[in-house]
C-alpha cells in the first residue's frame, strides 16, 4: 500500500501541473470565473490521473474500464466538491490567497481520493 500512495502521490504531481496550469490560465488569462476555472483544471486533472494511476500505481487490468473510468470521475466529482469547498473556506473566512488555499486543498482531497480508490475503484 506504501509504494501505491507513493506513486499515486507521483501521478499527483502531474495531474497538479495540468490542474494548476488550466486553472490559472482560465482564472487569470481568460478572466472566468475562479470556480469554474478551478473545476475545469480539477476535472481535466482527474482523467489524466485516472490512466496513470490505472496503469502504473494500481497496475490495475480490470476489463471493465468505462464503468471503473465512471466510479474514479464520482470519487473525484466529491474530491471536487470538498476541494471548493475548502478553496472557499480558506479565501472567505480566513482571506488567504486563491492559490494558497488551492494548495491545502488539493492535499486534502489527495488523501481523500487515495483512500476512496484505493479501497474502491482499483481495488
Amino acid at each position: 500500500m506504501l509504494a501505491q500512495f507513493v506513486k499515486f502521490c507521483v501521478v499527483g504531481a502531474s495531474g497538479t501541473i495540468i490542474d494548476f496550469g488550466l486553472t490559472y490560465l482560465l482564472k487569470e488569462k481568460a478572466h472566468l470565473n475562479k470556480y469554474f476555472s478551478n473545476s475545469f483544471g480539477f476535472l481535466s486533472a482527474a482523467s489524466s490521473n485516472y490512466v496513470l494511476n490505472r496503469i502504473w500505481a494500481f497496475e490495475n487490468h480490470n476489463p471493465a474500464v468505462g464503468e471503473q473510468y465512471m466510479l474514479f470521475m464520482a470519487i473525484s466529482l466529491l474530491g471536487l466538491l470538498i476541494n471548493n469547498s475548502v478553496i472557499y473556506l480558506l479565501t472567505k473566512k480566513m482571506h488567504l490567497n486563491f492559490y494558497v488555499a488551492k494548495v491545502f486543498a488539493t492535499g486534502v482531497v489527495m488523501v481523500w481520493n487515495f483512500i476512496m480508490n484505493y479501497l474502491f475503484t482499483f481495488r
